[in-house]
């Protein structure tokens, strides 16, 4: 079944005039009994606890007619699954982003059994199958379904004190080294997010091996480079941010703060004279970012995002931080407001007369890169089908280009077209198109900031698009996709010869592993352009490995399995995330 007709009949298994029992994206197993799924408190991710405590502060709404109760110990424990699990793409407020609104206006309407189903089997749009996939039991399941009837709760809101009280400067700066006291090849270093262990694998590209196992915050969402290579910043799903020195014998985390209570975002000051001497955080909540000291994370600056949507100029309570990039044109941050589809392009070069240009875009900006030339930022806005492109030169709005449904693609992928030039490209967790579009104004005018093509791909689903310069391959993995010969494998396309279609790699097959969903996720080249990383994504207890595949033979060269290769899903090749290179 193609992905059009697979998802036409998830949403019509899912109306509210009959709730059907679909598969998730593990395919068409019978749902696990009780007695084989894991309890959700025990597991690595289970045991993380939110800055807050359990989410201490939060009180629990009080219970209206008609809607299911819940104890204060059920309460605690869905507020800290639906913070790891759901606010990313809910909101925290449950008003939705990525992922549908959530208000009790809508979740009573639904009702308990379908909210039930929902949570268990997921959906093609995203939707993660929680329950048949064993991260949440049954229990839990009709819990969360119960929680998201509630009224919605208000965390408290996270300032200076909070951050300056979790701030740590392990390592002084005098106290670090002055050169490399290492021998390890760091351009060709990887940054691997462990999920759901609270840590990152630091892997040597040459090697294969796994040089470190460095704790985190839980469930890092992004590795980010300073300009000068030295320095690697993580931050994840609580907000921790952790800054490495790589040049220390073993690399070492020097510093770390918290900056809210979740966060997506983190970056480095990259324009020539500011390198390295200011980091940014962006949080979702509270929804707000700010600068710090490069070389220790002091927090110096905050600033809140809330404010009014563009178009309908309502305000909006949580516009939380998604992507932020550096510029390299001016002593700039772009910052991505999801839900006010503004971009600000903050100047750090005076932050106590700090001066802020607002774009206004199209709302539920998520993530994007640069083009080709480096000029021009690609904006996803993902929920209005639209990529925002911003000259960061001219530090102005240039177009916005409508694209398929939900554009989610990571960085992006920049490729040389036979007929158009350079373009861009981006994938879409609603629909199976790859958009291409065209960024060259002066070569190919008449193609620039327009969709040139649009090839079809395996499916929905889709969360990453790669590339690399010195590469003739578009790589397009489907990881939330609900078939399972879409959720384990990868599109391949020669950029030579687009019109051919793609061939699948079947990734997850290649790394041996026979057991759970093995989502395939997030391609990202060597230093040499010459191979490419694939993670194969499985349950915190199952085996999970990265697919090593050469980017000519489209051949396996290497699968790396280990026992701390838990829940394995972003990769960061060092020289390529410090060069901005996709």
């Amino acid at each position: 079944m193609n992905f059009k007709r697979k998802r036409l009949a998830v949403a019509a298994a899912f109306s509210l005039a009959a709730v059907a029992m679909v598969s998730g994206p593990a395919g068409g197993a019978e749902k696990p009994g009780a007695d084989k799924l894991k309890k959700h408190e025990t597991s690595p991710s289970g045991q993380y606890q939110p800055n807050i405590g359990a989410m201490k502060g939060v009180e629990q709404p009080g219970t209206k007619p008609g809607v299911p109760t819940m104890t204060e110990a059920e309460y605690t424990e869905a507020t800290k699954i639906y913070f790891e699990r759901c606010a990313g793409c809910h909101g925290v407020l449950r008003k939705g982003a990525t992922g549908k609104p959530l208000t009790p206006d809508i979740t009573r309407e639904q009702g308990l059994e379908y909210l039930e189903n929902f949570i268990d089997y997921g959906s093609p749009a995203g939707m993660p199958n929680w329950g048949t996939s064993g991260t949440l039991n049954k229990k839990q399941v009709n819990m969360m379904a119960r929680y998201i009837m509630q009224d919605p709760a208000s965390p408290p809101e996270w300032g200076m004190a909070d951050m300056k009280a979790s701030w740590k400067v392990h390592v002084p700066v005098d106290k670090r080294p002055t050169k490399q006291m290492n021998n390890w090849d760091l351009p060709n270093l990887f940054s691997v997010t462990l999920r759901d262990s609270g840590e990152i694998a630091l892997i040597d590209g040459g090697t294969y091996k796994i040089r470190q196992i460095i704790k985190t915050g839980y469930a890092v969402h992004i590795s980010r480079m300073s300009a000068s290579g030295r320095y690697l910043m993580v931050t994840g799903r609580d907000a921790k941010v952790n800054l490495i020195d790589l040049w220390m014998n073993p690399p070492t985390v020097v510093a770390e703060i918290n900056t809210g209570m979740e966060a997506r975002s983190v970056e480095s000051s990259k324009m020539k004279g500011w390198e390295d001497k200011y980091a940014i955080s962006g949080t979702y909540w509270p929804p707000q970012f700010v600068i710090m000291d490069g070389k220790t994370l002091e927090p110096l600056k905050i600033v809140s995002t809330r404010g009014m949507v563009v178009g309908t100029q309502e305000y909006h309570p949580e516009p939380r931080v998604a992507a932020i990039l550096s510029s390299h044109f001016y002593p700039e941050f772009l910052v991505n407001v999801k839900e006010t589809g503004k971009v600000l392009m903050v100047d750090y070069s005076d932050l106590k007369n700090m001066t802020i240009k607002t774009i206004d875009a199209a709302p539920f900006l998520h993530d994007g890169g640069l083009d080709s030339s480096g000029r021009y930022f690609m904006d996803a806005a993902n929920a209005s089908n639209k990529i925002a492109v911003i000259d960061l030169k001219d530090r102005k709005l240039t177009a916005l280009i409508e694209v398929g449904t939900t554009p989610h693609p990571g960085r992006g992928a920049n490729i040389m077209h036979p007929k158009f030039g350079p373009v861009w490209a981006t994938s879409h967790l609603g629909d199976e198109t790859i958009s291409l579009i065209g960024t060259d104004p002066k070569g190919h005018p008449k193609s620039a900031w327009k969709v040139v093509q649009t090839l079809e791909g395996q499916g929905g689903g889709s969360l990453f698009v790669k590339t690399h310069p010195k590469s003739t391959n578009l790589w397009v993995d489907t990881p939330l996709n609900p078939d399972e010969e879409a959720s384990t494998s990868v599109a391949v396309f020669d950029v030579n010869n687009l019109d051919k279609g793609y061939k699948v790699i079947p990734i997850g097959e290649l790394s041996g592993i026979s057991e759970g969903a093995r989502r395939v996720v997030q391609g990202e080249y060597n230093k040499a352009g010459t191979e490419i990383w694939f993670s194969v994504w499985n349950g915190v207890k199952q085996t999970s490995a990265i697919v090593v595949i050469d980017d000519k033979t489209l051949k396996v060269k290497k699968v790396i399995k280990d026992k701390r290769l838990v829940t394995p899903t972003g990769k960061f090749n060092v020289y390529n995330t410090q060069k901005d290179i996709y």
